[in-house]
């Protein structure tokens, strides 16, 4: 090599050469992994072609290359344990790879791998050694074509062949299915990279020690496994090649780690910038460099992708890196945010070749921040406590922590189960991850499927705490708090008391600061019982006189939570002006929001008054979501509702809708609320005052008897005040939650009138295309299926007809093979009832010593009478030996061909009918 590749031109060098041999460049597919419900994240470069190999899906191509993006850290295969204890393991790794789907083989692929690493990378061809396959239960042959070509190749040592068994050379996509021998490159790094050198080990390819690198797979698909264990070849024989782009990097640039590559030299500088280490020092205590770069960026490849922090599934393991790389910052003395400075390292080397990594900048910083700042509010609290759980057990002489107690900390202080148990292996501890696992379990399964915010709350509730007694100290609040009044007071006016940036007490805040703020009161609802919260904007209010104590200002809110016991934030953006602690402000609730949700709240009611009426009582609810844009309603249900059901039910809330009935909301005492019979909605919570929701048959308000009320819930949420302000109910879909759980959504209001005028233009536009009313639509469109329905009649009837001829005409080309006469053809256009009529008619005409074999497409059909199955001709016989696949009766089989040139195949057939007749 005569100049230093950066990383990014060995990654094009790699893409380059093999578009030079004919392949086409593939973009790499999302890290979540769509259509493949077996995987948590694209793992392996495979992963965007595995419905090819396993014969489901065919390319425009035949041959393909790509730099795969992958996650290991969930799973079989999670690398989340190694990475900083070593320098080549990842979360995040790309996967270099070239492909041959039934095109190249062997010979291709091992020269064109000699090729790119000798020639063109340069690497030194005495150091390069290639292991083929020699199975080790002696079932399958040894890939003595693997290494002669590798014996071939210009200047390879043949000594460096080498042969190992299954474990590291032979690949199956699964248990069955798809298999074959690989080849793997291994490098010879040198003495000095040795790290067990002068101890007693096993010192060379496949050995003990880090001298010796694998650098690229090359995966040779040649068998199909069946669950019998036979090994059959398959009809077209592929190449799939895998090489850890990180890996060649590091080999290139001469540097005994991944980290010290360039792919990591921009992220690296920025954390040195921060601690303020020089390189001597940031080396003699990497391991939390390593984290760090490389859980940023996994975190950011994975928001890009949509992967945002969350507690669930792939949302919970973005959020776990990314506290995980915000504990170690710790250990290295960052404790103000940071992550998102060394993503911005990340965007800028990986940016051209990822276009969506600069798209979503904006979004990958501010979710990264934001979870910094989450995490930084509990962390100290949450260490603190698993820190007196583990100095219990150590004290009780146990090994190993609770999985529940662990569970506990990341729901009460949003400690990640890996870092708890990274705390406690620190200490020679380990925590019990299967109990975890149950816990978190146990608690998806309680918390329903309403909620359209996750937070699980409480991470800062003390420093909150401490806020109130504050104000509280000061005359600010009264004992009873931050006063909640979210059914009468869309906007209200009151001092701003305190605001709260980056989990920090300042008293002013500067734009596009995201801030809590503290009123004295507030109208914006807090999400709760399904219903999500208000949005909306605090603002800057002059005195009379037009003067105040500050500028005018701005903040968006976007959502309002309960903080701490009496305490209520609002949670925002500040867009103008700089607010401040003290001055006069007014907040208001964005209305026009707030009414679509009382819309789809009040509906909520309607739907399961409805339900109970045409399903029964057992159909109770399960969870819900009330937005501003639609609602969501779970409810117990065996089955799956009729169409007839499902119309019923929404007829019913629209009668209801129409009659126009008052919706009464009461306070009253929780036990007063169930003696009238109230129903309890999912999700609440409820105290010793209760609210109830009241839809009256009548106006006849006096009346408080439970026969008069059409509906009658307890329920907190905000609802209008007659049905009529409904508008419109339309079901949108419905289908399954979960196990007996069913689930309703729905559109109200100003959501049912652009449904239902999208609709309707869609039904205009259709009756424009058939010429016709909107009325006669259905007519047309019965009229037209009848018509197609009767050419498709026709076009069968012709091709067969076609067909026939064709067979008719072949006749005259009968073969006379010993004794037998033979008919092979291809039936252009058929299937495979026509070719069975005409198997039918051979067999007419050739009631003795008769053989044909009839082709469309790749389907095959092979016929033979009766006496010559006595002779030792079978018709699978004769599918098999053109190279086919099928099975049936002796005097009648129907198979499939390869893809390929049928006339081939069928100038075999005279030579297999010869060859099988004794």
């Amino acid at each position: 090599m005569s100049k230093k590749l950066t990383g990014n031109q060995i990654r094009q060098d790699f893409i380059d050469f093999f578009v030079e041999h004919g392949h086409t460049a593939v973009p790499s597919m999302s890290l979540v992994p769509g259509g493949d419900a077996t995987l948590l994240f694209t793992n392996s470069g495979m992963v965007q072609f595995k419905d090819v190999f396993i014969g489901t899906d065919t390319k425009p191509y035949k041959r393909a290359v790509d730099s795969q993006k992958c996650m290991r850290v969930a799973g079989k295969h999670n690398d989340l344990e190694d990475v900083g204890r070593d320098d080549t393991h990842h979360t995040f790794f790309e996967m270099l790879g070239n492909w041959s789907f039934g095109d190249y083989y062997k010979k291709e692929a091992i020269a064109w791998s000699w090729q790119l690493l000798t020639e063109v990378w340069g690497l030194p061809k005495d150091k390069l050694y290639a292991t083929c396959f020699k199975d080790d239960k002696g079932n399958v042959p040894q890939d003595d074509e693997a290494a002669d070509i590798w014996k071939e190749q210009p200047g390879f040592e043949p000594s460096h062949v080498l042969f190992f068994g299954r474990k590291e050379n032979f690949w199956q996509m699964a248990e069955f299915g798809p298999c074959g021998p690989c080849s793997e490159i291994h490098i010879d790094l040198g003495e000095e990279r040795d790290n067990l050198h002068g101890t007693d080990h096993v010192c060379g390819v496949n050995g003990d020690c880090t001298r010796f690198l694998e650098l690229w797979n090359n995966v040779f698909i040649q068998y199909n496994l069946f669950e019998d264990g036979r090994l059959e070849p398959l009809p077209a024989k592929h190449v799939d090649t895998g090489m850890g782009f990180e890996r060649i990097v590091s080999v290139l640039q001469g540097v005994d780690s991944n980290y010290k590559t360039d792919l990591f030299t921009g992220s690296l500088e920025v954390l040195r910038s921060l601690t303020g280490h020089t390189e001597k020092d940031m080396l003699a205590n990497f391991t939390p460099y390593r984290v760090i770069c490389d859980h940023v960026r996994s975190a950011a490849f994975l928001i890009a992708d949509g992967v945002v922090p969350g507690n669930a599934g792939r949302n919970y393991v973005t959020r776990m890196i990314i506290r995980r790389g915000a504990r170690f910052g710790t250990k290295i003395g960052l404790t103000e945010p940071f992550l998102a400075k060394v993503a911005e390292a990340v965007i800028a080397e990986y940016g051209d070749f990822y276009p969506e990594m600069e798209k979503n900048k904006a979004t990958i910083l501010d979710n990264l921040t934001r979870e910094e700042v989450r995490f930084a509010r509990t962390v100290e609290a949450g260490t603190a406590h698993l820190q007196n759980h583990l100095d219990e057990i150590r004290a009780s002489n146990k090994t190993s922590l609770d999985g529940h107690i662990a569970f506990d900390l990341y729901a009460t202080y949003g400690l990640p189960f890996e870092i708890s148990r990274d705390i406690a292996r620190e200490q020679g501890l380990d925590i019990d991850e299967a109990g975890f696992t149950e816990a978190k379990n146990e608690h998806s399964k309680a918390s329903g499927g309403g909620k359209a915010m996750g937070k699980l709350g409480g991470e800062d509730s003390e420093y909150f705490a401490n806020i109130f007694k504050d104000l509280q100290a000061k005359g600010k609040l009264s004992a009873s708090g931050v006063e909640y009044d979210p059914y009468n007071s869309p906007r209200v006016e009151g001092e701003v008391l305190a605001l709260v940036v980056n989990g920090e007490s300042v008293s002013s805040a500067s734009l596009d600061d995201v801030v809590e703020v503290i009123l004295p009161k507030t109208g914006f609802y807090i999400e709760s019982g399904g219903q999500v919260g208000d949005e909306g904007y605090i603002r800057f209010s002059p005195s009379p006189s037009g003067r105040g104590q500050g500028e005018g200002w701005e903040i968006e809110i976007t959502s309002v939570r309960r903080a701490a016991a009496a305490t209520i934030t609002h949670i925002g953006q500040v867009i103008s002006g700089q607010p401040k602690v003290g001055d006069k402000a007014v907040a208001e609730v964005d209305i026009t929001r707030r009414h679509n949700i009382m819309r789809n709240h009040t509906a909520t009611h309607l739907l399961h008054k409805a339900l109970h009426e045409i399903l029964g009582d057992h159909a109770r609810q399960a969870g819900s979501l009330v937005s501003p844009k639609y609602l969501r309603f779970d409810f117990t249900q065996p089955d799956g509702m009729t169409p007839e059901q499902i119309e019923r039910v929404e007829k019913m809330v629209n009668e209801a809708i129409s009659a126009d009935m008052p919706v009464v909301k009461v306070t009253k005492s929780l036990d007063e609320a169930k003696k009238e019979g109230a129903m309890a909605l999912f999700g609440e919570k409820y105290g010793e005052i209760v609210r109830t929701v009241s839809i009256l048959d009548s106006d006849s308000l006096l009346s408080e008897k439970t026969e008069s009320k059409y509906s009658f819930e307890l329920c907190g949420g905000t609802h209008i005040d007659r049905t009529s302000d409904i508008g419109a109910f339309i079901i949108v879909s419905e289908g399954s939650a979960a196990a007996g759980i069913r689930r309703i959504e729905a559109v109200t209001g100003r959501g049912a009138y652009e449904l239902i005028n999208k609709r309707f233009k869609t039904l205009k536009q259709t009756a424009g295309s058939l010429k016709s009313s909107v009325e006669e639509v259905p007519a047309k469109v019965d009229a037209l299926q009848d018509e197609v329905s009767e050419l498709k009649k026709e076009l069968a009837n012709l091709r067969a007809q076609s067909a026939l001829t064709t067979f008719n005409l072949q006749l005259a080309n009968v073969q006379t093979v010993k004794d037998v006469n033979v008919l092979a053809v291809e039936i252009p256009d058929a299937n495979v009832d026509t070719l069975r009529m005409l198997a039918d008619r051979f067999r007419e005409k050739y009631p003795k010593a008769g053989a044909a074999v009839l082709v469309t497409g790749t389907t095959v059909i092979a016929v033979v009478t009766e006496d010559l199955v006595k002779r030792g001709l079978k018709a699978g016989d004769l599918i098999t030996g053109i190279g086919g696949k099928g099975g049936g009766r002796p005097n009648l089989a129907q198979g499939s061909l390869p893809e390929g040139n049928v006339t081939d195949a069928l100038n075999k057939v005279a030579k297999s009918v010869e060859e099988k007749l004794k």
